[in-house]
């Protein structure tokens, strides 16, 4: 099993919630933290923005991250969505297991 930490934006608590329980309910992350108040700026159309956001924190196993990435892409609001996955090199072994039996 591979696990990976992925990193997902929003601009807002209410789609962050949407979001995050989707992804649990749907068995596609095992956890989900949510980061509020961060502050974005960023490259958008030529000029530079900045925004208010919040910072999911999604932990997944490399089998769920195709489907993931497509359901967040699919559910999120912003027409380029930020979705990165960090592999995990390495960690607690008894969390990395829980992250595979909680998506089984």
């Amino acid at each position: 099993m591979k696990a990976f930490v992925v990193l997902v934006t929003s601009p807002n608590r209410k789609i962050s919630e949407k979001l995050s329980k989707g992804l649990v309910e749907g068995k596609l992350a095992a956890c989900v933290n949510r980061v509020p108040g961060i502050a974005s700026r960023y490259w958008w159309q030529g000029r530079v923005e900045t925004a208010k956001e919040e910072l999911l924190l999604i932990k997944t196993t490399k089998t769920k991250l195709p489907t993931l990435i497509r359901w967040v892409k699919t559910h999120h609001p912003y027409q380029v969505c930020e979705v990165l996955a960090l592999p995990v090199a390495t960690g607690n072994g008894d969390y990395l297991k829980w992250i595979e039996q909680s998506l089984r």
